[in-house]
């Protein structure tokens, strides 16, 4: 009859550790990138998330306070000096301000949303670092654990082949190892997932809010400051009794 202490020290010959030693330099390997990737997607998931949060939070002071400054200098004061919604506005004006030195003719409001759009794009693309690796965890994370496992079948049948002995003691070494790869190969890949798709989602969100924003900015810019979107609970602001251009240079009277 087996004791317990017999049965203690049998259970630990098939632990993570045995199985790694008894793997080599390939199991080990397989191993670290896989530690490293999950290490990784769970670092880029958190800073992802503080980034998004932060626009997130700068939207909100948008829709709360922005609009009601009598020009966008004056609102772009309200907005942090690194936030999205700001940086948009900044190169608004500065694409209105740049447009009375092109020596080709070109519409103004073309020019503008032009510069807008191509702040916004690059915007998104900021937000989007990180997602590829998150989706490459997850598409090779389960391959990786996969040549772990198959590594540790080969070992099984060379032991097999070695010993003539076919039993359960043989091959069950290898044949765990194997396992602990397969498993190790999904528990990185499924969070990396789950992360990437959530993030897409988020910043979906985030886009559209910013194209949103891009663009009453760019009818308020090209409208002389007429046109601007509602705010609060349905209200709209009220026109201001004298146009002004974006920069807060009065123009003309109603």
């Amino acid at each position: 009859m087996t004791t317990p202490a017999a049965a203690a020290a049998a259970g630990s010959n098939f632990g993570l550790k045995n199985a790694l030693e008894e793997g080599g330099l390939i199991s080990q390997s397989v191993f670290v990138i896989l530690v490293v990737s999950l290490a990784v997607s769970i670092f880029i998931l958190f800073a992802k998330l503080f980034e998004q949060q932060r626009i997130i939070n700068q939207g909100k002071r948008v829709r709360t306070s922005f609009w009601s400054a009598p020009n966008l200098r004056d609102a772009a004061g309200k907005l942090d000096k690194n936030s999205a919604y700001r940086q948009i506005v900044d190169d608004g004006l500065l694409a209105e301000e740049q447009h009375v030195r092109l020596t080709d003719p070109i519409d103004q409001h073309e020019w503008i949303q032009s510069s807008i759009s191509r702040s916004t794009a690059s915007i998104g693309a900021k937000l989007s670092g990180g997602l590829p690796f998150l989706a490459t965890v997850g598409s090779v994370a389960p391959f990786v654990g996969l040549f772990g496992t198959v590594v540790g079948i080969y070992r099984a049948l060379i032991k097999i082949g070695a010993s003539g002995n076919a039993s359960i003691t043989v091959v069950a070494g290898p044949v765990g190892e194997a396992l602990i790869m397969t498993a190790l190969g999904l528990i990185v890949a499924v969070p990396a997932v789950l992360a990437y798709n959530w993030l897409l989602r988020r910043n979906k969100v985030i886009m559209e809010n910013l194209f949103a924003f891009a663009n009453d900015i760019h009818g308020y810019m090209v409208s002389a400051g007429s046109v601007r979107p509602a705010y609060g609970l349905g209200k709209t602001m009220p026109t201001p009794k004298a146009a002004a251009t974006a920069s807060g240079v009065q123009t003309t009277k109603a």
